[in-house]
């Protein structure tokens, strides 16, 4: 086969199937124009290693095709690269967090082999950021190649801008600071009514909020749908023996609806990021997103078994009922025994308390957004 044909071979399968025979009639002609060119001045045909140099010159096969090819020429291009670098600096941060507490709640249990959950953390840790790092190239990629440009891209406001702290590792540091201090600082919120004193802290942090739940809540997703592991959730030690925990029944029957519920409050996070001044419409969806999250803490909870701990042929199951909401055994957390049944009577205990708990705040969330949404004074100061 000529050398010319081969090259333009090359392009062609780079090039789709509706365009590739024009592009290789126009590159041919401009090859043989050259060829024949450097023939004229030369005097004689041209050998192999000079038509070679010429092919070089024009440039390599991929290198041309792309100049024909429509559609952008980078996978993320220069204006959504700052975005996708902010995502995967603060969603790596995020998971950082998330790693330190499981290890740290590991390395406090007593755990038989300390170098081994570092270990495993760090693998974890790696193999969630590559996910992450992954889906965040998937997402920016998409939104490059149809032109996708959300609204607030463009349209953002300097007031918002304090939810990109969440890529610097100094604000995190700062936060962790400054939550003492905003509990030293209760007392002067507390001579404000305290619709005001919220709505003061809402201008400030609400877009910050949704921005950290927004991250949060799609590592969640990820976690849930199987995409990203956390090692340590599925095994403990207990006296120094591997336990198995394995999830109940009730777990799978919800899968379906637990994940539409981190999608709708994803959903809810963004809305507030793209449209933060519409604090009505923001605190309906919110109602809405809570009330799901509701009927789920209700299902959850009445389901009564929730893990099933394991070591050989031994079980003992962690689940809870009405019985338990007692502050009597709450004021005894922490006393039972270290055995397997100790240990699952007092993560039931934990685990009951979490969704009663959870109910209650979500029916605060309701009753919060509630006011928001019929209050024009409160809706606009929180927006």
């Amino acid at each position: 086969m000529d050398m010319v044909e081969r090259y333009l071979e090359a392009v062609a399968a780079q090039l789709s199937v509706e365009e590739r025979d024009d592009i290789v009639a126009e590159l041919r002609d401009l090859i043989l124009s050259r060829v024949e060119a450097k023939e004229e001045t030369l005097g004689r045909p041209l050998n192999d290693g000079e038509r070679e140099a010429i092919l070089k010159e024009i440039g390599h096969p991929l290198v041309v095709a792309a100049r024909y090819r429509k559609g952008p020429d980078s996978l993320i291009g220069p204006e959504l690269f700052p975005y996708w670098l902010y995502g995967m600096k603060a969603g790596l941060l995020i998971l950082l967090v998330i790693s330190g507490i499981g290890l740290f709640i590991r390395l406090i249990s007593g755990t038989a082999d300390a170098g081994q959950d570092i270990a495993q953390a760090f693998h974890g840790f790696f193999g969630s950021g590559l996910t992450l790092i992954g889906a965040l190239t998937l997402a920016g990629a998409i939104m490059e190649h149809y032109a996708i440009r959300p609204k607030w891209l463009t349209d953002w406001r300097v007031k918002d801008l304090g939810a990109f702290g969440l890529s610097d590792p100094a604000w995190w540091g700062a936060s962790v600071k400054s939550a003492g201090d905003r509990m030293s600082a209760a007392d002067g919120l507390g001579r404000r009514p305290m619709w005001r004193a919220r709505a003061i802290r809402g201008r400030r942090d609400f877009a910050a909020e949704a921005a950290f739940s927004l991250l949060a809540v799609g590592l969640f997703v990820l976690w849930w749908v199987g995409l990203v592991h956390f090692p340590g959730l599925s095994v403990m030690r207990i006296d120094g023996d591997l336990v198995s925990v394995s999830p109940a029944p009730i777990w799978a029957t919800l899968f379906a609806p637990v994940l539409l519920y981190a999608l709708g409050q994803m959903g809810v996070d963004l809305f507030t990021l793209i449209q933060p001044q519409a604090a009505r419409m923001r605190a309906v969806l919110a109602i809405l997103v809570a009330a799901a999250g509701l009927w789920l803490t209700w299902n959850i909870f009445e389901a009564g078994h929730w893990f099933t701990l394991s070591v050989g042929a031994e079980q003992a199951r962690i689940a809870g009922d009405r019985v338990l909401l007692d502050f009597d055994r709450l004021r005894t957390l922490g006393e039972g025994e270290r055995d397997l049944v100790g240990v699952a009577s007092t993560l039931s205990l934990i685990f009951t308390w979490g969704l009663a708990i959870s109910g209650v705040s979500l029916v605060f969330k309701i009753a919060a957004n509630a006011w928001r949404a019929v209050r024009p004074d409160v809706a606009s100061s929180a927006g």
